[in-house]
């Protein structure tokens, strides 16, 4: 095992991964949510152990932004990579989910472009996922990148936007972060570093 909770995709961007008490969940493009098994290959997944290192209530009915200025005051410094769990009943989630491509993949901007949104209305869950320093940019996505599940595990998605009515935030600290790669021909080439990285990251993430 990789550790208890985390974040990744699938082969194909075929639906997101979110890693919860170390059961590993696939949150498909229409919302819905499956079990999924560790080994399920994956071409991207950072995992951790999730130890609780600093906590707080939210105020009441908290916009995404409030939640995120709650959790920047409660760390010690931003070049800290932190783990990020936010337990609670949700006035709404708005999320999406990128779908399964097919070779040739197109580039995560194109794959993100035409990819529905939906709201979960009223729903308890976590909001899970990690709050890196700028200066990972090139791993993994600068900012906070967090996705949702729903008590039940029957709903979720990559978070765009949230108004929690009530619940708690969780950090923890990343010092054994784990970052899983593929070794692949495909991958040992790629170039990560391109001048519009930053752009296209931004659009995929931020995206409406």
């Amino acid at each position: 095992g990789q550790g208890s909770f985390g974040l990744g995709t699938f082969n194909g961007l075929d639906g997101e991964m979110i890693i919860l008490d170390g059961k590993c969940w696939q949150m498909r493009v229409d919302g819905s949510v499956r079990a999924a098994e560790l080994d399920q290959r994956t071409p991207f997944a950072v995992v951790t152990n999730f130890v609780t290192n600093l906590s707080a209530a939210v105020e009441p009915h908290s916009t995404r932004d409030q939640v995120s200025e709650l959790v920047d005051s409660l760390t010690v410094s931003p070049n800290y990579l932190y783990a990020l769990r936010i337990t609670g009943t949700f006035d709404w989630v708005k999320t999406r989910t990128v779908q399964q491509q097919s070779k040739p993949y197109p580039r995560m901007v194109d794959a993100t472009d035409n990819e529905p949104t939906l709201r979960f209305e009223n729903v308890s869950g976590v909001v899970g996922g990690f709050r890196t320093p700028v200066y990972e940019q090139g791993i993994s996505v600068p900012g906070c990148h967090v996705h949702f599940i729903d008590d039940d595990h029957s709903i979720g998605g990559h978070v765009l936007d949230f108004q929690i009515a009530e619940g708690h935030v969780e950090l923890c600290l990343g010092t054994d972060l784990r970052l899983s790669l593929p070794r692949t021909e495909a991958f040992e080439s790629a170039n990560l570093s391109p001048e519009d990285l930053s752009t296209e990251l931004h659009k995929t993430e931020s995206h409406n």
